[in-house]
């Protein structure tokens, strides 16, 4: 596993989920994919078709979504990518509100996808901003 490969995996997946198909996204991770949240609004799951089911609900949610990268650190099939993501929120309480939160994903990358991602961010932020 080189950096340039892992990195030019991350910057894809970044660049599906900015472009909100969610086959698109999950063409990017192994079957066995770990999604992990360490927030306490986020849900954990396992497995590309889990997620991939999830993706729709994920993505109608959180409208105009776009995950601006900060930084990109790779070492060899790892990666951690500092972000901040934007949206309109679509959930409950006032619909269309703008919501800007920071973040950070770290991933592990096996061939062409990513087997692991871990995501934190601060759900307390977000409620801040959706109310």
């Amino acid at each position: 596993m080189t950096k340039a490969n892992t990195a030019e995996v991350v910057k894809g997946y970044i660049a599906a989920l900015n472009g909100g198909d969610p086959d698109e996204i999950a063409r990017f991770v192994t079957e066995d994919f770990q999604n992990e949240h360490t927030s306490a609004r986020g849900q954990s799951l396992k497995g590309r078709s889990a997620y991939r089911e999830r993706l729709g609900s994920f993505l109608s949610t959180f409208a105009n979504l776009h995950y601006h990268i900060e930084d990109l650190i790779v070492e060899e099939d790892r990666a951690a990518l500092p972000y901040r993501m934007t949206f309109n929120w679509l959930g409950n309480g006032p619909p269309g509100r703008p919501v800007e939160i920071r973040g950070m994903f770290r991933f592990r990358v096996v061939g062409q996808e990513i087997a692991h991602r871990v995501d934190y961010w601060d759900s307390s932020e977000v409620e801040r901003q959706i109310r």
